[in-house]
């Protein structure tokens, strides 16, 4: 492998560059991608930037060192990166080797080793060809342990949520057939856990996207921004939330989205008497302390439904502040489905208990509630504006924040 012997190189400026690299990385596992991330530098200016898309994009060379250089080429308008350094968090693939050469990128600097695919130097190494006119400086290792760390926890949480969705169904429970879904495509990642006590081997179906690093704030109502746990309502699933949930997330803000036990892609316990508020609020407490968001940790509950809001809100103690969202919210592009995409997660009759349950739900009224609640649900908004709305507003009541002890 090509290492970079000038020695007046900055070890604080390639760690830095990388550092950066990897927070773009955590947004590719967030997406559900594998979590590389790659930055061009050129005099200590940031040219482009990237991470993996492949499975977003339906594009097979959406690797982060590619998206970064096509930044680069277009914020110089030359083709070729003359001069500049690209850093990546793993060693680049051969695709990816060929394309920072034909770059004529000054350096290359990434952070772990690729013992399978890598091409500078662990496979083979295509920076050192005799062949190629190119002579671009390689220097790996950089930031490593953290690099490599970051790509272990991806993988092993996706090997857990193998182990999830094959999970075992349960006498008493029915499961929806994933071709159900396959008209309601979701816009975020999805994750299964079935060994939450409540549970007791049923297989609940959420989604979480996490504020990035950057995208923290250091002003009210949060030290960090608060978590949205969004809710369907009795006759939905998490498919109405897609468009909510990202625009929130654009907004600085981290989302967890749920089916409940007998809705949506989670399993439907058949008997109507386990569908009591008291115990789907258990199941929502036990997933907030599986994901790390305890009694410490500031939620808002929003949900297309006053009754749920009022039902299930006594059930989670480190909730402070209700949202009230329109009813009938839906996928952009989608317009039209909602019954359609409403009737996919219940193939027949013997689905439906949750949602005959709930029907039946006796709660005080919504107002009684002593949390500040946030009226939307009469407003015909995009997704864009209900999320900028409510970050406004509860931003604007300065909610206290419990930090962790």
């Amino acid at each position: 492998m090509h290492t970079n012997p000038n020695t007046s190189i900055d070890i604080a400026t390639d760690s830095a560059w990388m550092r950066h690299a990897l927070t773009l990385a955590a947004q590719a596992a967030a997406a559900g991608e594998v979590p590389v991330g790659a930055v061009v530098v050129k005099d200590g200016q940031l040219l482009g930037q990237g991470y993996n898309a492949p499975i977003a994009l339906h594009d097979p060379s959406a690797h982060a060192e590619i998206q970064a250089l096509r930044q680069a080429a277009q914020a110089l308008g030359n083709y070729r990166l003359e001069g500049c350094t690209l850093y990546v968090t793993l060693e680049p693939c051969t695709m990816c080797s060929g394309a920072l050469l034909a770059a004529r990128l000054a350096r290359v600097v990434y952070g772990a080793p690729e013992p399978k695919t890598g091409a500078a130097g662990s496979v083979h190494n295509v920076f050192a060809l005799p062949q190629l006119n190119a002579h671009t400086q390689v220097q790996g290792g950089v930031l490593a342990q953290e690099c490599s760390a970051l790509l272990q926890a991806f993988f092993q949480q996706r090997r857990q949520q193998q182990r999830q969705q094959a999970q075992p169904l349960r006498q008493d429970a029915l499961r929806t057939p994933p071709a159900r879904f396959a008209d309601f495509p979701l816009s975020a990642p999805s994750h299964y856990v079935a060994d939450l006590p409540p549970l007791a081997g049923l297989r609940l179906h959420y989604q979480y996207l996490q504020a990035a690093p950057e995208q923290a704030n250091a002003t009210p109502p949060f030290t960090s921004p608060a978590t949205w746990l969004l809710l369907h309502g009795p006759q939905g699933w998490c498919w109405q939330m897609q468009d909510l949930l990202l625009a929130l997330h654009a907004q600085g803000q981290s989302v967890l989205t749920v089916d409940l036990p007998g809705w949506g892609m989670s399993d439907k316990p058949k008997k109507p008497a386990t569908h009591q508020p008291a115990w789907h609020g258990q199941v929502l407490q036990a997933l907030c302390q599986h994901l790390g968001l305890g009694e410490q940790h500031a939620l808002v509950l929003a949900a297309d439904d006053a009754l749920w809001l009022a039902a299930l809100a006594p059930s989670l103690p480190n909730l402070q502040a209700l949202c009230w969202l329109p009813a009938g919210l839906e996928q952009a592009g989608q317009q039209g489905q909602l019954k359609a995409a409403q009737a996919a997660p219940f193939p027949d009759a013997g689905h439906r208990a949750g949602p005959k349950t709930a029907a039946k739900w006796s709660t005080p009224p919504l107002a009684q509630s002593p949390l500040p609640l946030l009226d939307l649900h009469a407003r015909a908004q995009p997704p864009q504006a209900l999320a900028m709305q409510a970050v406004e507003y509860f931003a604007a009541l300065q909610l206290p924040y419990l930090p962790p002890t």
